[in-house]
């Protein structure tokens, strides 16, 4: 427990004495990550076999027909 406080620690503080550049850097690099995982899971990346098929089993064949089609 007291080495997860400390590891905390590092890095609350190497946070507060970053450089303003560097914070807007992460910010930018945290809002693309939130838009890459988030937002376009929730409307590019839908989940059409469980929408398509009631079961596993027809999603795999599903999924091995497309895969083997010539």
């Amino acid at each position: 427990m007291w080495n997860l406080k400390r590891i905390a620690g590092f890095y609350i503080d190497g946070f507060k004495n970053m450089p303003g550049w560097a914070r807007t850097l992460w910010i930018i690099i945290l809002l693309k990550l939130f838009i890459m995982f988030v937002v376009f899971r929730l409307f590019f990346f839908q989940n059409e076999l469980k929408t398509k098929f009631s079961n596993d089993t027809d999603r795999a064949n599903h999924v091995i027909e497309q895969i083997t089609k010539p």
